[in-house]
């Protein structure tokens, strides 16, 4: 099968077309005949070997395929699933049975990728991790990113007084207000945790904010941290920047009631009941119209190299998807 493969840790120009043998399932896993992947900034991070698991030379990224099933309560079915070790870059990929969920009809392939990682990640931020409650301000950054366009849309449908989002250039802004933010402001030209501080008090009336979710590390964290409003919770489930926050200071957090959590999806997938309530809510709003996956690109299996390319330049929007011809 063609497969894209990391055989030395590097940028994207390390990601190869290489010819493979088939993955095969083992106990509790279903073969899936991919027809399409998921592209993630984690992705990019995983070439360089710097993300939350270290990699081992060599692998084929990507954390969710869709295709058809071969085997398991979904032979012969549309699905769309996880794989927790990597290898959705490829013709076919090998996923546990616990994640694969069947794709209704009127959901496109891109859209089952942006629900099963995107969709899940941001259901979790809001309900697990911060417990988003009626009337409260939500900060969402980068809020035209995979994660980004659907977490603004989860927080206006479930309630919040606020949405604020950021964005580093006025197409992105436009498309945050358009999916529903009540405000949108750019970060990106900042240089301090004031900065950040003070951008976002201000978008939210002067008031300190009551969630932030945050992927953008450095002083963007340490900002969104200083501009929480008492028993206001920061979630972080990423670090795009690649920029270390300032430590966060005990005394600091006790002074203001303040939290800080962080998120990372394979341990929703762990927990009980794993990720299929948040499924289930999702294809339900997406079916229905009342949330839209924002597709931001389409790229063929070997044109990997250009998809991780677009994401580092900060040129997208929504979510990426590597297509597989058959």
């Amino acid at each position: 099968m063609k497969a894209v493969q990391v055989s030395r840790f590097g940028g994207p120009e390390v990601l190869e077309v290489v010819d493979l043998d088939s993955p095969q399932a083992g106990p509790g896993q279903v073969l899936v005949d991919v027809t399409a992947a998921g592209v993630n900034y984690a992705d990019t991070h995983a070439t360089e070997d710097s993300y939350l698991r270290p990699q081992r030379l060599p692998f084929v990224p990507g954390a969710e395929v869709v295709g058809r099933a071969r085997g398991g309560a979904h032979d012969g079915e549309r699905v769309v699933a996880l794989l927790g070790g990597g290898g959705g870059y490829a013709e076919q990929a090998a996923a546990p049975e616990s994640v694969v969920f069947g794709v209704p009809e009127g959901i496109s392939d891109a859209d089952a990728l942006a629900l099963v990682l995107q969709g899940t990640t941001a259901w979790h931020l809001l309900r697990t991790s911060t417990r988003l409650g009626p009337g409260q301000g939500v900060v969402v950054h980068a809020a035209a990113g995979g994660v980004g366009t659907i977490a603004v849309q989860l927080a206006k449908q479930w309630g919040a007084g606020r949405v604020i989002a950021t964005a580093s250039s006025p197409e992105k802004r436009e498309l945050a207000l358009s999916l529903g933010a009540d405000v949108a402001v750019d970060v990106s030209g900042t240089t301090s945790a004031e900065d950040v501080r003070d951008l976002l008090r201000e978008a939210n009336g002067g008031r300190g904010v009551d969630i932030v979710l945050e992927m953008t590390g450095g002083h963007v964290f340490d900002g969104s941290l200083a501009a929480l409003a008492p028993l206001g919770r920061l979630a972080v489930y990423g670090q795009a920047s690649r920029t270390q926050p300032q430590p966060v200071s005990p005394a600091g957090l006790m002074a203001h009631s303040r939290t800080v959590a962080g998120f990372w999806l394979m341990h929703a997938v762990q927990a009980p009941g794993g990720l299929g309530p948040a499924m289930e809510e999702l294809v339900s709003l997406t079916r229905t119209g009342r949330l839209r996956p924002v597709v931001g690109g389409s790229y063929p299996l070997a044109s990997a190299r250009d998809a991780h390319e677009a994401l580092l330049r900060r040129g997208t929007t929504g979510k990426l998807v590597l297509t597989v011809d058959r």
